[in-house]
């Protein structure tokens, strides 16, 4: 595969004009974020009979939603912000409703009492109309800092589907990143120039790699090299899928470590590690917040692995199950954590040369 990472402009784009140090870790978000109590209320009146609140209203809900969570993103100190997924409910169901040839038939029960949307896919899948278009130009309309566009991954969109239709899931997997490969276009016409492909289901069936990576090819196909395209793959053996990401057309690779308390960091530390890092650093999966001085812990994990400038930090995952002052606190005590560090890198107390060296 090729690999576009060295012609691609870096991180510096999104350094805030008012950084306060020398040393830049890039702060940000996975992508979802937990909804205000009240917008799921409002839903519930919505989806009712489309009468007690109507589209319009639903409409403004969702557009206030989006503000306030992007005002929270950039209160707690982050340098890339998104809405925290405030107009979508499921990351495949979301994009399923929007995709020519796909259907929903009904609910299958994923376990206990949990029920999953799973759609089928029914026809060939086509691409009509922009799926994230309005909502990428309202956040960047409202936010004040640089706005990060999660999308779901066409190998999580393909295996995570009822396939009526393609030989294999590969076959719909790469059908399904030429339509993504087009509503990417679509985003960086309007400014976007940083996509997130969210792929969970790598982890489960790590021997795909090979998909993935024909996958990126596509997405990637023709994008100016100004355009920042970072993996996510939460939890799994990264061991698995590594050295192989390193063929990867991506400019970052995001990975949640943070809930295994670090045990698989040395699984990248072998000194070949190629794209940048975004490295979990608060766990997504509890509502215990982190003390400022753990996080600094955590982000020096990360320098073990990478040099700062090619270090993003980052929580696990998303962070929509969490109680939204939880969520609120880690993102602010993240932030935090990350301009003490740049702090010490400045001033020498911390020697990023050194803790690569000790782990290599």
């Amino acid at each position: 595969m090729s690999d576009g990472r060295d012609d691609r402009v870096g991180r510096e784009r999104f350094r805030p004009p008012e950084h306060p140090n020398d040393h830049f870790l890039l702060t940000t978000v996975v992508g979802s974020y937990p909804k205000p109590a009240w917008l799921t209320d409002v839903r519930e009146r919505h989806e009712a009979d489309g009468t007690a609140v109507n589209d319009d209203e639903w409409s403004e809900a969702l557009d206030d939603a989006s503000r306030l969570i992007i005002g929270e993103h950039e209160r707690a100190g982050l340098d890339v912000v998104c809405d925290g997924e405030m107009r979508r409910e499921e990351m495949v169901e979301f994009f399923a409703e929007r995709i020519t040839g796909y259907e929903f038939k009904g609910p299958v029960k994923v376990w206990g009492h949990s029920y999953f949307d799973k759609p089928s896919v029914v026809s060939e899948v086509a691409y009509d109309d922009p799926w994230l278009l309005e909502e990428f130009e309202f956040s960047a309309d409202v936010a004040q800092r640089p706005v990060k566009v999660p999308i779901t991954g066409p190998y999580t969109l393909a295996t995570w589907s009822f396939n009526e239709v393609y030989d294999d899931a590969a076959a719909l997997a790469y059908a399904l990143a030429d339509l993504i490969n087009e509503e990417i276009r679509h985003l960086v016409e309007a400014g976007a120039r940083y996509i997130q492909i969210d792929e969970p289901a790598l982890a489960t069936t790590p021997d795909d790699y090979d998909v993935v990576g024909e996958c990126l090819e596509r997405i990637v196909a023709g994008l100016p090299d100004d355009v920042r395209l970072c993996l996510h793959v939460c939890y799994g053996d990264y061991g698995e899928i590594y050295p192989e990401i390193n063929d990867y057309p991506i400019d970052e690779f995001d990975v949640e470590l943070a809930n295994g308390d670090y045990e698989q960091i040395d699984v990248f530390a072998d000194g070949d590690f190629e794209p940048d890092l975004a490295l979990g650093v608060v766990d997504a999966h509890t509502p215990d917040v982190e003390p400022v001085a753990e996080i600094e812990a955590n982000i020096r994990e990360g320098l073990h692995v990478v040099p700062p400038e090619k270090l993003t930090v980052s929580p696990d995952c998303g962070l929509k199950i969490l109680p939204r002052e939880a969520a609120y606190a880690k993102l602010e005590n993240m932030a935090r954590a990350a301009r003490n560090v740049e702090t010490d890198l400045d001033s020498g107390a911390i020697d990023a040369a050194a803790l690569r060296a000790g782990r290599e």
